[in-house]
C-alpha cells in the first residue's frame, strides 16, 4: 500500500493523498480536478476555501473549483453568480 500511496503523491495535485483519514469519501474534490482520490478535502468551509486556493496545483483546477462551489455555493465569486442569473 505504501508504494501505491507514493505513486498517488507523485501525481499533480496529489502531494497530500492519504493524509485525511477522518474525512468521509464523499468530501473530497480531487478526482473532479484530475487529482488522486483522497485529495482536496472539503468537509469544512475552511477546507473548501483552501481547496479553491490550491486548485492551481491540480491537472484541472476548474473541476476542483466547481466541486467546491457545489458544496459551498457561498464561496462562488459574485461575478460568477451574476453570470448565472442571466
Amino acid at each position: 500500500m505504501a508504494s501505491r500511496l507514493e505513486k498517488m503523491r507523485e501525481k499533480p495535485g496529489g502531494s497530500n493523498a492519504g493524509e485525511y483519514k477522518n474525512v468521509s469519501k464523499g468530501d473530497f474534490c480531487g478526482p473532479a480536478g484530475g487529482a488522486p482520490k483522497g485529495t482536496y478535502p472539503v468537509n469544512t468551509l475552511k477546507r473548501g476555501k483552501s481547496a479553491i486556493k490550491l486548485a492551481h496545483n491540480a491537472p484541472n483546477p476548474e473541476g476542483i473549483k466547481s466541486c467546491v462551489y457545489k458544496k459551498y455555493p457561498q464561496l462562488k465569486p459574485k461575478s460568477l453568480m451574476r453570470n448565472r442569473k442571466k
